[in-house]
């Protein structure tokens, strides 16, 4: 594996037509610690999320790996702040939290409370992971019906449980270094919701 970070960024038509595509490149262009590689993929076939950005994955060639969906967007000192704390920690897996924009309050309120794996709450994708646990894991949908304290999650967190599985130090920094953008057609990863359908 080459030294540095690879950006993965999933992404479909309707994303690219509206401009959330670029704004999302942008950002990651706009890094104080530039990324060594950016992975645009396109879900052109309608496999979703999840099957999509694995795809993005398995090209990876860096020793790290960071995801960021193609409606949000990556404050400047992001990659940074996370390599950071990943290389103080010894971490395998570090997620900071993000900035709500268009949300009437934070949608899921875990900013700050310390990862717990014998416990996990709902974490987001836009983590920094090293790429060898990233592709022994993979992305993949949950089990129907798959729930954590009562609310169904997706490929995000089945990702991260199944890290947990393989032993990976998950760590969480509270800091707010991206922007979560509600945008009324927000598609969850799935083909057949919001603006994927378009």
């Amino acid at each position: 594996m080459q030294t540095g970070i690879s950006v993965v960024v999933p992404t479909h038509p309707a994303r690219v037509r509206n401009g959330m595509t670029k704004r999302a490149v942008g950002s990651v262009f706009g890094q104080t610690l530039p990324a060594a590689s950016l992975i645009v993929e396109h879900d052109l076939d309608r496999a979703g999320a999840a099957a999509t950005r694995h795809r993005g994955l398995l090209k990876v060639t860096t020793e790290w790996v960071a995801f960021l969906d193609s409606d949000d967007q990556l404050k400047p000192n992001h990659l940074a702040d996370l390599m950071a704390c990943a290389q103080d920690a010894g971490a395998d897996y570090v997620y900071a939290w993000y900035v709500p924009v268009g949300f009437g309050s934070d949608p899921l309120p875990h900013f700050g409370k310390v990862f717990d794996p014998e416990h996990p709450t709902q974490t987001t994708i836009t983590t920094l992971v090293r790429t060898e646990l990233a592709q022994a894991v993979g992305f993949r949908e949950p089990p129907p019906g798959a729930t954590i304290n009562g609310e169904r999650y997706g490929e995000d967190f089945q990702f991260t449980v199944e890290c947990i599985a393989a032993g990976a130090r998950i760590i969480h920094l509270p800091r707010r270094t991206w922007l979560w953008n509600a945008h009324g057609a927000n598609s969850s990863g799935q083909p057949d919701q919001g603006d994927a359908r378009l």
